[in-house]
């Protein structure tokens, strides 16, 4: 048996608010190219990015002792890198594929050298972030691509055939796991596989995804995976900055709920309130959109299997849960400035009759 492929590393921080891309374009010169949707496959042409991410060319880098890797940097106009490591492969059978794929997927010793080229890029393109965060939110997946696998002299075999006879493999390699799983937990698994030709196979998981075909091909595939853990990385930021926001608000309403003079002050944060609502709402639709999936095409089905593997779609129903939260605690906030504020008149509009009275039987 004849294996050659490629592993791919991602690793992908939320590093900021925002980059600015055509000032990092600026920056980076003749390194710096946007990464276009390059799907090889009869996509129509209003399948693209609303915004390419900048990519700079691949550099070699010690990812670990002895191992020297080719890492690409990509940026998003979300604030996020992702950092690629791409590992060849060629191996004589399953068994050793299966080996180097648990050894690479969460690899702990490769993390603090993309962590630490991520923060030498980050530095070298200040000018063009934005609000900068030093607590990176982080989101790891591995994805094992086989060019070929075939008896030395022998044909490929299609992808329906590598499904049935390497199921088992398969299933270790997006686990990361050297030891079989439960049956039951195999077929599960596979169960999230696509096929366009004969030829190919995709089989998606939440840590890890096996691609079977060409090298073109395969990097086409490999970008939609990329998009939607994308997706998912900056989801988990927005939820978890709503939910610091929302905290901050619950401890200034219950601090406002019996005090009247400091009751004046809540249009105010109501209006601030309601402007970091609407700022998550624009992003977050910003993000959904951020490349175009129209219909049934392959690669539309390739990021709906990827977005329910990888929960993005749980994640993204939470941020908008808690933006409804958001909008009822706006209404609320205004609900009691007006009670306050009928309150205080009706107290004034009394006091004026009581000084009527008082006038008139002063007879004045």
């Amino acid at each position: 048996m004849n294996l050659r492929g490629l592993f791919r590393l991602f690793y992908l921080y939320d590093v900021a608010e925002s980059v600015d891309l055509p000032k990092l374009r600026g920056l980076l010169g003749a390194r710096g190219g946007s990464a276009g949707p390059g799907f090889p496959r009869r996509t129509p042409d209003y399948v693209r990015f609303e915004e390419s991410p900048v990519v700079e060319p691949a550099e070699f880098i010690t990812v670990c002792p002895g191992v020297s890797a080719a890492c690409r940097v990509k940026y998003y106009g979300f604030g996020a890198i992702v950092v690629q490591v791409e590992l060849p492969f060629e191996l004589a059978d399953w068994h050793s594929l299966v080996e180097q794929g648990a050894r690479w997927m969460d690899a702990a010793d490769i993390e603090p050298c993309v962590r630490d080229l991520t923060r030498r890029r980050l530095e070298a393109i200040r000018p063009a972030v934005s609000k900068p965060t030093e607590d990176w939110l982080q989101e790891t997946y591995l994805i094992v691509e086989i060019h070929e696998a075939h008896e030395t002299g022998g044909t490929q075999p299609p992808g329906q055939e590598i499904l049935a006879s390497h199921g088992e493999e398969l299933v270790q390699l997006l686990r990361g796991e050297t030891l079989p799983l439960a049956l039951k937990s195999g077929e599960e698994a596979l169960q999230s596989s696509l096929s366009y030709y004969p030829s190919d196979l995709v089989v998606v998981g939440s840590h890890g995804a096996v691609v079977y075909d060409s090298r073109e091909d395969a990097a086409a595939v490999t970008q939609v995976l990329e998009y939607a853990k994308m997706q998912l990385l900056e989801f988990r930021y927005y939820d978890r900055f709503v939910t610091r926001v929302l905290a901050e608000f619950y401890t200034s309403l219950e601090q406002k709920r019996n005090v009247l003079v400091s009751r004046w002050k809540l249009p105010g944060e109501a209006q601030r309130f309601n402007t970091i609502r609407l700022d998550v709402m624009d992003l977050t639709e910003r993000i959904d959109n951020a490349i175009k999936f129209v219909s049934d095409i392959y690669y539309a089905r390739i990021y709906r299997l990827a977005a329910t593997r990888m929960g993005v779609q749980e994640y993204r129903s939470l941020v908008d849960q808690k933006l409804e939260t958001f909008g009822e605690l706006y209404d609320s906030m205004v609900d009691r400035y007006n009670e306050t504020r009928s309150f205080v008149l009706e107290v004034l509009v009394a006091i004026l009759a009581v000084l009527d009275v008082v006038l008139l039987f002063r007879g004045k």
